[in-house]
C-alpha cells in the first residue's frame, strides 16, 4: 500500500554553482562517497549530482519531515542495483521513522535533461 509521495525539481546550474563556490566541501558535506563515485563515472557529473540532490529532497518530502536539525544530507543515499535501477538507503533518524512507519519499500525514479532533474519518490507499506 502507498501511504506516501514526494517530488523533486532542481536545475542542474544550482548544484554546479555550489560545487564551484564551495568546491569538495560541498560535495562532501550532500553526498556519499558511493554517489560521488557513480557521478564521476559519468560524462554529466552534474546532472547526475543534481538527480540525486533531487531524490534526497524528494525522500524527504515523502517522509514529511524537511531538513530538521537531526536529519543530514547523507541519512538518504541513492545506490544502484545491479541491473542499474537507483534505490534509497536512509540512515539515522530517517531509518527509524521508516521502521516505525513500517515502510518496506522507498521507490524511486531519476531523471535528467541538460539543464534539470528530477526525482519522484514512493513509500510503500
Amino acid at each position: 500500500m502507498i501511504i506516501n509521495s514526494g517530488i523533486d525539481l532542481i536545475e542542474v546550474k544550482r548544484i554546479k554553482k555550489a560545487a564551484n563556490r564551495w568546491g569538495n566541501k560541498f560535495i562532501k558535506r550532500v553526498f556519499t562517497d558511493e554517489e560521488i563515485s557513480y557521478s564521476k563515472e559519468k560524462k554529466f557529473f552534474y546532472q547526475h549530482l543534481a538527480a540525486r540532490f533531487a531524490a534526497k529532497e524528494a525522500v524527504l518530502k515523502a517522509f514529511g519531515e524537511g531538513w530538521r536539525g537531526f536529519v543530514r544530507w547523507k541519512d538518504v543515499e541513492v545506490l544502484k542495483n545491479k541491473d542499474g535501477k537507483p534505490h534509497i538507503e536512509v540512515y539515522g533518524y530517517l531509518r527509524e521513522l521508516k521502521n516505525e512507519k513500517m515502510i518496506k519499500s522507498i521507490s524511486i525514479s531519476l531523471s535528467h535533461t541538460k539543464d534539470y532533474a528530477v526525482a519522484n519518490c514512493i513509500l510503500v507499506r
